[in-house]
């Protein structure tokens, strides 16, 4: 989908952007920014897009993302607007690559930085032990000023230098082409009828219409701008469903599976393998067992 350009607002007085968000959800658009960006969360859950990957996020998952990739975060209902009560939180850092001065990446001393900047393009997902010290010191930062700020940045950056073995790429090779607003629009209500209504059937007729556009014109639309089918963007939506139903480990897979919209167990289980990459009970077994490691993960393509 073609991204929006988004400005991220910093202080005169600062070089970076910290911030410690409690509030409805996290927004909903699709967008991209020049700055790299540090995203914890706190408390909440859904399903989050970043560049051709689509995974459900919960408290505790903890990504850094490089410069200029597209990314959204769609909370799950328990922390929307149709709860009063429900919020999310996170602490996000934004900060240039430049943000130490246009010299500093090539200086021998900064190599590992430099490669982790060119690494983040694809996305990052942290965890273990660095993700422990990186939250330490986001929460250092918070209260930091002058000096110690920067001093803390670089911190968690050699943090991260230096545990790249608890590290994960998150995206495949990602491009993209930017946005007008009318296109961000009509992707937008593909994008939010489809969250909304995953669990029943949808036709293409259905979604066409949402679009304003005739079938095919709509599958030539939508393959030009996400680089795949519609279907098979409605079938990874409801796989990351299916994920979260399993790490819950309330309900039997295949009650889980009918209630996130598959209406047969073989196509399912064949869809969840080509996606995941694991069976359900491999799946479910690989994160129950590693409850701390990551938050539920749809295939790496």
């Amino acid at each position: 989908m073609k991204p929006h350009f988004h400005k991220v607002p910093v202080e005169p007085e600062s070089s970076f952007s910290l911030r410690h968000d409690i509030k409805r959800d996290f927004g909903s658009v699709w967008h991209y920014h020049p700055e790299l960006e540090l995203h914890y969360v706190v408390k909440g859950e859904g399903v989050r897009f970043i560049g051709d990957n689509i995974r459900n996020f919960s408290a505790g998952e903890m990504v850094l993302l490089g410069e200029n990739l597209p990314h959204t975060w769609r909370c799950n209902k328990d922390y929307s607007q149709d709860n009063p009560d429900g919020r999310v939180e996170a602490m996000v850092m934004h900060f240039l690559p430049t943000c130490f001065g246009r010299d500093f990446l090539n200086l021998p001393e900064a190599v590992g930085i430099r490669a982790l900047f060119e690494r983040a393009k694809m996305g990052i997902t942290i965890r273990g032990t660095a993700k422990l010290r990186v939250v330490n010191l986001l929460k250092q930062s918070l209260n930091a000023s002058g000096l110690d700020r920067l001093v803390l940045l670089l911190s968690i950056l050699q943090v991260l230098v230096d545990h790249v073995s608890e590290t994960e790429t998150i995206t495949s090779t990602f491009t993209f082409t930017k946005s007008n607003e009318q296109e961000m629009a009509r992707l937008d209500k593909i994008y939010s009828y489809t969250l909304s209504n995953y669990k029943k059937e949808i036709s293409l007729s259905e979604i066409a219409s949402v679009a304003n556009m005739s079938k095919t014109s709509f599958c030539r639309y939508f393959k030009l701008m996400t680089n795949k089918t519609y279907f098979e963007f409605l079938t990874e939506i409801r796989i990351s469903h299916v994920c979260r139903g399993l790490v819950e480990n309330k309900k039997p897979t295949e009650v889980i599976c009918f209630e996130c919209g598959f209406n047969n167990i073989s196509n399912f289980y064949r869809h969840f393998k080509k996606v995941t990459g694991l069976t359900p009970f491999e799946y479910k077994n690989r994160y129950l067992s590693h409850p701390l490691a990551a938050t539920p993960i749809l295939a790496e393509r």
